[in-house]
């Protein structure tokens, strides 16, 4: 076998989960290999080519050409695209954020109308005005734990954190934020490319349902949350349609936690792996935002953002793309390209960052990264600021690694303090 074939193999195999090596220094020969990758189809229709995309500009260039790019296969040929196994029977639950037509899977008018939909929930200033209640849900966690010296970040701050934050925007009631985390972390864990765990068809069930029920309750009682807005615009007329309110919903419980949980705990592993760069946060606090960007970009929640697939015969940098090829962005390759960045494989919470596609790019760019960047800054600063002696109270080669939906997390990582 070839180093370039072998490279490729290896890199197929961690997006798979089948492996849990350190991606980054095949992510470095990838780039090593060109911008445009040539793969097998990791899922789908094993005789069309696929593409791994690995350098900063050309990921941006493909982001945001929604002309030559969609993310909707079945656009351009008649059939249901890689979800296809993944969609439930005619009779059995609605579908959710990844088995129906939610705004992640869909582009053109139908995108733009759905995310107009939420977009003025998702303003910086929205998210600014949240700043006072996520503050008291990160003092709340620390309360419970403080006195005990020890926690396991994941568990007990970095999960529940972001999860309480969006239940309570949606208006998801209290007692059901624990089967939220069950099936989130479930879906996650339980899809990647080329990989179904058979549990999770029946907790995107268990999902569409409970949300389904959820909704109706808000009918007869509408309140003063994201939910209830939502129902409002679907009564109004035909701007949101049932399939695609439960759809929308939950895309925004998965996503409007799961990255940001992501980012706190990895984040956080990031820092005590990098001891020099965690006192130099410490010692200046107002850092914080500036370490997030930086966070995000070494090590961000996404490997990849979801495929894109070629709507006509092109060329990209070089390479001959064919209609209906599948191209997938790697974003955490792209994030650590030394033509854009000086000592790319080196953390600075100081660096001075003007683009990373931590949360993509162009008209699918994450709609809560407004969200995600208050709730980091405010994690981070309450964690260093209450408890500055936090430290791993494991070995860190003991910490063990997971790959979830399109990147690497963390289900646990004991500290002490």
């Amino acid at each position: 076998m070839s180093h370039a074939a072998n490279v490729k193999e290896k890199v197929l195999g961690f997006l798979s989960g089948k492996s849990g090596e350190n991606p980054f220094h095949l992510f470095a020969e990838l780039r090593d290999l060109g911008s445009v990758v040539s793969i097998p189809n990791p899922m789908g229709d094993p005789n069309k080519n696929a593409w791994m995309i690995t350098k900063m500009n050309t990921a941006t260039k493909v982001l945001k050409d929604s002309k030559r790019f969609t993310v909707d296969p079945a656009s351009i040929e008649k059939e249901s695209g890689f979800r296809q196994e993944m969609v439930s029977d005619p009779d059995d639950s609605p579908d959710t954020f990844f088995t129906g037509k939610s705004m992640v899977f869909i582009d053109g008018i139908d995108h733009k109308r759905l995310r107009m939909l939420v977009s003025k929930a998702f303003t910086p200033k929205y998210m600014e005005g949240l700043r006072p209640r996520i503050q008291e849900i990160a003092d709340g966690l620390l309360d419970q734990v403080e006195s005990k010296g020890e926690m396991d970040l994941v568990k007990d701050y970095a999960y529940p954190l972001p999860i309480i934050v969006i239940s309570e925007m949606l208006g998801v009631p209290k007692e059901d934020h624990e089967n939220l985390q069950i099936w989130s972390s479930a879906i996650a864990k339980g899809l990647g490319w080329g990989k179904q765990d058979p549990s999770v068809q029946q907790h995107l069930k268990d999902f569409g349902d409970y949300t389904k029920r959820l909704v109706e309750k808000k009918r007869t009682h509408l309140e003063d949350d994201l939910i209830s807005q939502l129902i409002q615009i679907e009564e109004e007329g035909e701007r949101l349609s049932e399939e695609e309110l439960i759809s929308m919903i939950t895309l925004l419980i998965f996503a409007g936690h799961e990255t940001t949980s992501n980012l706190i705990a990895t984040g956080s592993m990031m820092l005590f792996e990098h001891p020099e760069q965690l006192e130099k946060l410490k010692s200046n606090l107002e850092l914080v935002p500036t370490a997030v960007e930086e966070l995000l970009r070494f090590n961000g929640p996404s490997t990849s953002v979801g495929p894109r697939f070629a709507k006509e015969d092109l060329e990209i940098d070089g390479q001959e793309i064919k209609k209906g090829d599948m191209i997938l962005v790697l974003v955490k390759s792209a994030n650590r390209d030394e033509e854009v960045f000086t000592e790319s494989e080196e953390l600075d919470v100081s660096r001075s960052i003007h683009r990373h596609l931590a949360f993509g790019f162009g008209m699918h760019m994450c709609l809560g990264a407004p969200l995600a960047r208050v709730e980091g800054d405010v994690a981070f600063t309450t964690l260093l600021k209450r408890l500055p002696n936090v430290e791993l109270s494991i070995p860190p080669e003991k910490v063990k690694w997971q790959f979830t939906l399109s990147t690497q997390g963390l289900s646990s990582l004991p500290v002490s303090f």
